[in-house]
């Protein structure tokens, strides 16, 4: 099955896409209301809108803010323990049910290793039950996984970073894929290239992954201005891993591809008496 995931409402309707993911709170902040016709989905803690706004932001040990200014990333991040974000959050991701019961996680996690070292998270660990940091951390994240589920009906999608290797994920972003599992019916991993011309690290990080879960995972790929013949590598190669390949923010390339290998496929079948 192909999918795609775009800003543009219209694009859900193609008839090229099995399914579609519409962004209803992306990483620069913007949002817009849920459709009914798309699965739904919520930029948790990566938004650009509230880089000024110093509470909101997740700090390291040496008091530097995860914000896209910052070497490393592309855009800010919250702190996960910040409970009026996190209701404003839920309430997002319940309305986006209401419309449609089907809803994805974007941007769930901390930001990176380090990552966060404010007073509300000093202070939060300082009084739990949990002498580790990290079993800490993922345990933050696990409970908003799980309370964002009781407020999906549907099935519930989350976007995974694309490191397969086992722990890693867990030490970056406090992210216990075996935790959250019980929680998530699909996995998304976005694995992004600018071009696709090569094509032998994806099915690595694809088998990988095929290894690690025991779920079922979609992948993503980027498709703004990649070739098409390039692309359609790049889409046969994730087709055998994952159940669904997805097209990133260029439904008009995505369908491009799809009618380029819909085409391939036609020419080389055969009519006609064995």
């Amino acid at each position: 099955m192909y999918g795609v995931v775009t800003r543009n409402e219209e694009e859900t309707e193609w008839s090229e896409f099995d399914r579609a993911f519409y962004e209803v709170k992306d990483v620069t902040g913007r949002a817009v209301e849920p459709i009914a016709g798309a699965v739904n989905m919520v930029s948790c803690f990566g938004d650009n809108a509230v880089e000024s706004e110093e509470d909101l932001l997740a700090f390291d040990d040496e008091g530097t803010p995860a914000t896209r200014n910052q070497p490393y990333f592309d855009w800010t991040y919250v702190c996960p323990t910040h409970d009026r974000y996190r209701e404003g959050l839920l309430d997002i991701i319940e309305e986006a049910a209401a419309v449609n019961e089907d809803v994805r996680l974007d941007d769930v996690g901390f930001p990176r290793d380090e990552y966060c070292h404010c007073d509300r998270c000093e202070q939060r660990f300082a009084d739990s039950e949990f002498e580790d940091w990290s079993a800490w951390r993922s345990n933050v994240i696990t409970e908003f996984v799980a309370e964002a589920r009781e407020r999906v009906p549907g099935d519930m999608y989350l976007t995974l970073y694309p490191d397969p290797y086992p722990g890693h994920l867990e030490a970056r972003s406090g992210v216990a894929i075996d935790d959250i599992a019980e929680y998530v019916d699909e996995f998304v991993v976005p694995i992004y290239d600018m071009a696709y011309s090569t094509t032998y690290w994806l099915e690595i990080l694809a088998k990988g992954w095929q290894d690690r879960l025991s779920t079922p995972f979609s992948i993503e790929l980027y498709a703004v201005d990649v070739d098409v013949d390039d692309l359609s590598k790049a889409v046969e190669v994730a087709d055998e891993y994952a159940e669904t390949v997805l097209f990133g923010y260029d439904a008009s390339n995505a369908r491009a591809t799809i009618r380029r290998m819909n085409a391939d496929a036609r020419e080389g079948q055969s009519f006609g008496p064995e």
